[in-house]
């Protein structure tokens, strides 16, 4: 059996997975620390397992790592390190950084000699001397994480691995983040994606380290996973290594859940939560990924991360009678002390659903007051923005199948603009904690070819192997990997006919086969 966990602004869901079948849930109000709520959401599923049931894994997704950057709390002092003079000059790491991000980061930033052409050519030679010149003063600064970051360094990594390396000997302690093993191509991109990732690196030991102490605690013998922002799963040790790959685990577990109960691979999520409404498009029954460059927190990045557009939406979402308007405010996971329809004192627009006869919670006769032009009026705006939402997600002007998860999805009618048909799936209001547990171990890796040096076969099989080693390295079982999506993508305007090809790979939780 498997529990997955995901962890939503307003609350935290827990599912007991046996195969297809869901066999226990628990939703929890989310607690301001995360994971207390956590942790009280697995008591409460696990005080429901069945006698003489075994837990074989427990996969999370949380937005501890979210809410550690856009609060900027938590964060580990950290250094940026480019490897690139004396390219680069005119654009110096963290440039585009909001300022409070960047202070509370430390504001360490470097450049020394070093780095790659797009054929993998030395720009100059790696600069030994500085680089222990750099270690020293990070040291005396009190920096604990560093990102180091080389121009091309997904073409060839050499420079970035020798200056990990020569760091290591001068501070042992520090943590070091490499930014090919981060990010795509695009330098400062990459360079924002290993500093991010370096910055969480303590906070992420200390989460993952709470929730395995809470699953031994409750007698719980199983590995912990943890989920990507690409709709898979990684062991808890690369999570450790690489928190920034679950910024967006939420809604990318919603998505995954989604199509796994509705039989849907290619349509269009609309995942309605306490706070927020996240749409996305499902290709293949994964999420469709951003093509360009994401900003978290104010910094441009390229992680795996879903194409979605998140409007401030759900059940929580504060309504203003004069003049009307709705949101941004939300009362989040206090919806069920706050909402009118249970007693509170603030209208949301649950309340409204509850007038409509949309949704049945809390006590409808508290709300039955309401100004039925104003409930009306809420209605009506709240599924015109899912359904630009939608026309936003979709890449073609036909009609495609619609499908509602999250608790907030009470909020929606079964018919909207823009869907071949609206889709409500059983359990749907737990879809983003199911779309943990059945979630499958993925590796992705970007690469530049010269098709000069190398055939376009010889370039896609060197990249599918290396993306499967990576899906390894995460913990899916070796025997069932397979490439899912192979991108190839002429380089313009540079020589050697070069390439870039993307490939991703997933495969079973190793897990899963002993358990079989």
């Amino acid at each position: 059996m498997f529990v997955g966990v995901d962890v939503g602004g307003t609350n935290t869901d827990a599912v007991l997975m046996d195969g297809a079948q869901l066999v226990n849930a628990v939703k929890l109000p989310t607690t301001g620390d995360v994971t207390s709520g956590i942790i009280s959401a697995l008591t409460a599923l696990l005080a429901r397992l069945p006698a003489g049931a075994r837990v074989d894994a427990v996969m999370v997704g949380t937005t501890h790592f979210t809410n550690a950057l856009l609060e900027q709390r938590n964060l580990s002092p950290t250094a940026v390190v480019r490897l690139a003079l004396p390219a680069t000059q005119l654009l110096p790491p963290a440039v585009d950084w909001p300022a409070e991000l960047e202070a509370a980061l430390g504001g360490h930033t470097y450049m020394v000699g070093g780095g790659h052409e797009f054929d993998g050519r030395e720009i100059a030679p790696l600069d030994r001397g500085e680089l222990r010149r750099v270690a020293a003063d990070m040291r005396s600064e009190g920096v604990t994480a560093v990102a180091v970051s080389g121009v091309f360094s997904p073409v060839n990594a050499a420079h970035e691995r020798e200056a990990a390396a020569i760091i290591r000997e001068e501070s042992p302690e520090v943590r070091i983040c490499l930014s090919h093993e981060n990010g795509r191509m695009g330098l400062l991109e990459r360079e924002n994606a290993a500093a991010l990732n370096a910055a969480l690196g303590r906070l992420a030991e200390e989460v993952i380290e709470s929730i395995k102490e809470a699953l031994e605690s409750l007698d719980v013998d199983a590995p912990l996973y943890v989920s990507q922002n690409d709709g898979t799963l990684m062991d808890a040790e690369f999570a450790a290594r690489f928190p920034a790959f679950a910024i967006s685990s939420g809604p990318t577990n919603s998505m995954r859940g989604a199509a796994w109960l509705s039989g849907v691979r290619d349509g269009i999520v609309v995942d309605v939560g306490g706070t927020s409404t996240d749409v996305g498009a499902l290709v293949n029954g994964f999420p469709r990924e951003a093509a360009v460059a994401v900003e978290l927190a104010g910094v441009r990045t390229n992680f795996r991360m879903p194409d979605m557009v998140s409007i401030p939406l759900g059940g929580g979402t504060v309504v203003r009678t004069e003049p009307f308007g709705m949101g941004p405010e939300s009362v989040g996971y206090r919806l069920t002390e706050e909402a009118l329809v249970f007693g509170g004192s603030t209208l949301t627009a649950t309340d409204l659903a509850a007038a409509d006869g949309r949704a049945i919670v809390g006590n409808p006769q508290l709300v039955e007051g309401l100004d039925p032009s104003l409930v009306r009026l809420g209605m009506s705006e709240v599924t015109s923005r899912v359904e630009t939402a939608i026309d936003q997600v979709k890449l073609t002007y036909e009609d495609v199948p619609v499908i509602l998860a999250g608790g907030g999805s009470i909020l929606l009618n079964n018919t909207l603009r823009g869907a071949s048909q609206v889709l409500r799936p059983e359990h749907a209001g737990m879809a983003n904690a199911i779309g943990a547990a059945i979630a499958q171990v993925g590796g992705q890796v970007e690469r530049v070819y010269s098709l000069e040096e190398v055939s376009r076969e010889e370039a896609i099989a060197n990249c599918s192997a290396a993306a499967k080693a990576r899906a390894a390295a995460a913990g899916a079982e070796p025997s069932s990997i397979e490439v899912v999506d192979i991108d190839e993508v002429p380089l313009t305007y540079v020589p050697s006919s070069a390439t870039r090809v993307r490939v991703k790979a997933v495969g079973n939780l190793a897990q899963r086969q002993q358990a079989s």
